[in-house]
């Protein structure tokens, strides 16, 4: 009897111990076909550029990325499996990630160059790249400042192009592709006017990742940003009022004298 349930018992460890190993390699696969699946998601975003010259000293490479939604998803997501991050530690990386981005204001592009040919000038940068919606041409209102120095070697950083006109109505509306344009004058290896990169946005929704607490957090954020600027104009018009009401005090004042005459 004792030796039948010694067996039993063995026969019910060796399941388990199956199962724990099953469990780990079905996880283990999901996490490599996750990985997978965000490489190829952050790969139809980044676009790529190569020039060189017979001779030269080397090749000057240009990588692109749009920061399109499904990037920025597929972005958070990829750092988080990578880190094993917790839930928290996720929503942290996204309220900072989306803040930076501040894609309720601006198109972000990430841009790499990896000069290893003659040394580039880029200054002034923002006059050497433009960002075509339709038939539209957008000029970047923010860009990391290092782009403005010489540049031998690798330099990467954000280009920030403007999401609304002047009415407030969004550049991308109706859009079907974008095209990021450099001018040719960035490097001497160029032959061609432009160098053009291009994608494919009209499914592209920002507002998607506006969701759970990092998003509530980005909208106490703008809250209390509007909160200081309402403070900001009732003083101001206060100040006016204060002005105007003093004014008005004067003129009834000189009034009432020029009446007792």
């Amino acid at each position: 009897m004792q030796l039948c349930k010694n067996a039993v018992k063995v026969r019910l460890f060796f399941v388990m111990m199956c199962c724990v190993l099953l469990g780990g390699f079905l996880f283990f696969d999901l996490r490599v076909a996750d990985a997978a699946d965000f490489s190829s998601i952050m790969a139809r975003w980044s676009k790529e550029q190569t020039f060189r010259e017979p001779d030269a000293i080397g090749p000057f490479e240009m990588k692109v990325t749009y920061y399109s939604a499904e990037y920025i998803q597929a972005l958070i997501e990829s750092e988080a499996d990578k880190n094993l991050w917790t839930e928290n530690e996720k929503d942290q990386y996204t309220y900072s990630l989306l803040r930076t981005l501040n894609l309720e204001e601006t198109i972000p592009v990430h841009v790499e160059f990896k000069n290893y040919g003659p040394s580039m000038y880029l200054a002034p940068f923002d006059e050497q790249v433009s960002l075509w919606v339709g038939n539209k041409r957008l000029k970047p209102v923010d860009y990391d400042k290092r782009f403005n120095f010489r540049l031998q070697g690798e330099r990467d950083g954000m280009i920030f192009f403007p999401r609304f006109d002047d009415k407030g109505k969004p550049y991308l509306e109706g859009v079907k592709t974008v095209k990021l344009s450099f001018s040719s004058a960035i490097h001497p290896y160029i032959r061609s006017s432009f160098v053009d990169f291009l994608w494919d946005v009209h499914r592209d929704d920002p507002q998607r990742l506006y969701a759970g607490r990092a998003a509530a957090r980005l909208e106490l954020d703008r809250l209390i940003k509007r909160i200081e600027n309402l403070t900001a104009q009732r003083r101001d018009l206060e100040s006016r009022l204060n002005a105007v009401n003093a004014e008005l005090a004067d003129i009834n004042k000189r009034v009432d004298e020029l009446q007792r005459q």
